[in-house]
């Protein structure tokens, strides 16, 4: 069966399979540190996905993935952990942090790939969303002197802790910091993956980031990757910002499922081709000319409804899960974010 099939509708489970146990854990001092728990969730997301791989020190045209380096970098991780600095909890709307920061531990999933100084950049906190879930936040400092800051909503089968070695290396090589979260179901965040969680989850984050460390939203660059398009496209739609990246989107779910749907129904899923629109922010889309998930006609249709879409990136030959690793993928981003954004 295909992984969207079955009943769609606005406040669906994201689809078939469980969410993979937690890679880091965020803990309230002084509490002791508390074993991971697998959250029990009927559904995740679109299909398994997999954890960006490091980005190469200096990618090359025509890389590859290595399946191989993969797996020998997956079994040198080793555990870490980092006790951020204390920060002002926030409460009610804006967060339910509690007295002080969380810290951050990470387990071997999480595949760290840097030092103890890069973890110490890290903070961790809970925020609270409308639907009353715990999210687990994460703000990643990669250019303290930079302009802007990522609100980055990453894509299938991950976790914070498994994405936080990929954002210090993408923040400090197109010297931006990154704000993120873990969806509903996942990670360290409570609740269940749904729709309309998505949509509340990354409500939560922006507000968190522009309440918590100031951020304004001509300071904001929304990123979303795969799934993480769902909830960004809405976001984008409802307010302005400095720009908005998709990477990898998709129009909707059933014409994942389904590539000959040419109408949006009422029961169809994650709907982003009717909100693009609506966007008025500059819009960059990446897409894989060779995605075996999400086709790469969602990019194409993504970017021909988007009011003030820039030059975008399509990378011949990639798929879903390896755009990282081609040098057009660094290039683009910094082009965009350095000399197509106001910088000054």
């Amino acid at each position: 069966m295909h992984p969207l099939q079955g009943p769609l509708c606005g406040s669906a489970q994201l689809s078939r399979g469980r969410v993979p146990s937690p890679s880091a854990q965020l803990l309230r001092a002084p509490e002791p540190p508390r074993s991971p728990r697998r959250p029990q969730v009927e559904n995740m997301l679109l299909r398994p996905g997999k954890v960006p791989a490091p980005l190469p020190a200096e990618p090359r045209p025509d890389a590859r993935p290595c399946a191989a380096s993969r797996r020998g970098r997956r079994r040198a991780a080793a555990a870490a952990a980092a006790q951020p600095a204390p920060q002002q909890p926030e409460e009610g709307a804006g967060a339910g942090a509690g007295p002080g920061a969380c810290s951050l531990h990470l387990s071997e999933r999480a595949d760290w790939q840097y030092s103890q100084r890069e973890l110490d950049a890290v903070e961790v906190f809970f925020s609270r969303t409308a639907r009353d879930n715990r999210l687990g936040c994460m703000f990643v400092r990669c250019a303290p002197s930079s302009r802007y800051t990522l609100l980055f909503s990453h894509g299938n089968a991950v976790d914070l802790g498994q994405m936080c070695s990929f954002y210090i290396g993408l923040g400090s090589r197109i010297n931006c910091n990154i704000f993120s979260y873990d969806y509903s179901g996942y990670g360290v965040s409570s609740g269940k993956p749904s729709e309309k969680n998505l949509y509340a989850d990354i409500d939560a984050a922006w507000q968190a980031l522009r309440t918590r460390y100031g951020v304004s939203p001509e300071n904001i660059i929304l990123y979303g990757q795969s799934i993480g398009t769902v909830p960004t496209v809405d976001l984008a739609s409802r307010y302005e910002c400095a720009a908005v990246i998709l990477h990898s989107p998709l129009m909707s779910g059933l014409r994942v499922a389904f590539p000959d749907t040419r109408k949006t129904y009422c029961f169809d899923a994650f709907p982003s081709i009717d909100k693009i629109s609506k966007v008025t922010s500059p819009v960059l889309v990446i897409h894989g000319t060779e995605d075996e998930v999400i086709d790469f006609s969602h990019g194409l249709a993504m970017y021909e409804r988007c009011p003030r879409a820039v030059e975008p990136l399509w990378v011949e030959g990639a798929g879903h899960n390896d755009i990282e690793l081609y040098a057009q993928y660094l290039e683009r981003l910094k082009q965009f974010i350095s000399h197509e954004l106001p910088n000054s």
